[in-house]
Parts: C-alpha cells; structure tokens; sequence
C-alpha cells in the first residue's frame, strides 16, 4: 500500500485529470452536469435518472466510484501509475468514460405517436 502522502497526491493528480476531461465533455453536451464539492465529484444526468460519485478514499489509499447501484473500488497501480479497477485492468478515466457511455445510453427513446394509438 501506498503511503498517505503519495495517495494524496497521486489521487489529487488523477482526479484533477477527470475533472478536466468531464468539464470538455459537459461543455460538448453530453448528456450531464459535473459538480466538484470539495474533492466529491458528482456526474448528474440530464434524464434524472442516475447519479455517479466519485471520491478518493484516503484511510484505504483507493478511488471509489459510485454508479449504476455498483461501488467500483480502484487500487493505486505502481507498475503503471495509474488508479486501476484490478477486476477489469481499466485506469480511472477508461472506467468512468465506459460507465458514462453505458448511462447515457440507456435512456429510453420516448415513444412515438404512433405507438400511443390504439386501433380497433
């Protein structure tokens, strides 16, 4: 395990590097707001449907993610340098874009008129 400083540190790097790239993302429409609350990051869909938290978890030197009824507990990675979900090898940024992209795309098309009208 890592010591608390360099946890700190590295986490305060990864999550900053999150936060930019969920900012481009919002400004690009994509579908959610992003909210930092000292150092909680909130990802809030547009739909209302769902909410993701991510947070660094200091005591036990990992980053959660919380999405999708699912914590996803990420384990700093020495070899690579990365905050990595050791169940599937996906780094920080890889695993919320995925989780992202799996939101987003589950909300349900709206039905057509069509579908609405009953015939006899």
């Amino acid at each position: 395990m890592i010591d608390e400083a360099t946890f700190r540190r590295e986490s305060d790097r990864a999550l900053e590097s999150l936060k930019q790239s969920l900012i481009s993302a919002e400004d690009d429409d994509a579908g959610f707001e992003f909210e930092d609350n000292n150092g909680v990051m909130n990802i809030l869909f547009a739909n209302g449907s769902s909410k993701f938290v991510i947070t660094p978890n200091t005591p036990i030197r990992q980053v959660w993610i919380s999405a999708q009824a699912t914590s996803y507990k990420l384990d700093w990675a020495e070899a690579t340098s990365v905050f990595t979900l050791t169940k599937t090898g996906e780094d920080l940024k890889t695993l919320t874009q995925r989780l992202l992209r799996e939101s987003t795309s589950k909300t349900p098309p709206s039905p057509s008129p069509e579908a609405a009208t009953t015939t006899p």
